[in-house]
């Protein structure tokens, strides 16, 4: 039978722009555990970012098409914070993004 081990202690990332991997701020609790590459190719990082941002535009879009919406208070939290996710994911994948075209303008 095989003995199971305890993870190592955790060590957070510490916030080094120069870090390859940057922590996502949306991640849920002080333990991050979903990242950007900061050396993805651009183009890459570019499509992250377009098609979360264009995903939640096309719902807020499609809301605002429709008449009326009549729901309960705490039902469109949580659909404020189902198109916050993406929409904050998208934002900081264009943090990266602007972060190397400023590096790459200087250089």
């Amino acid at each position: 039978m095989k003995t199971l081990t305890p993870d190592p202690p955790y060590e957070k990332p510490s916030p080094n722009p120069d870090n390859r991997y940057m922590a996502m701020t949306g991640n849920c609790n002080d333990m991050p555990t979903l990242f950007v590459d900061t050396h993805a190719p651009l183009d890459a990082l570019m499509d992250a970012a377009s098609y979360r941002i264009r995903a939640v535009t096309e719902v807020l879009e499609n809301l605002s098409m429709r008449g009326s919406i009549e729901c309960e208070s705490f039902i469109l939290s949580d659909f404020a914070l189902l198109l916050a996710i993406p929409l904050r994911d998208g934002c900081d994948v264009l943090d990266v993004v602007r972060r190397r075209l400023r590096r790459m303008a200087t250089e």
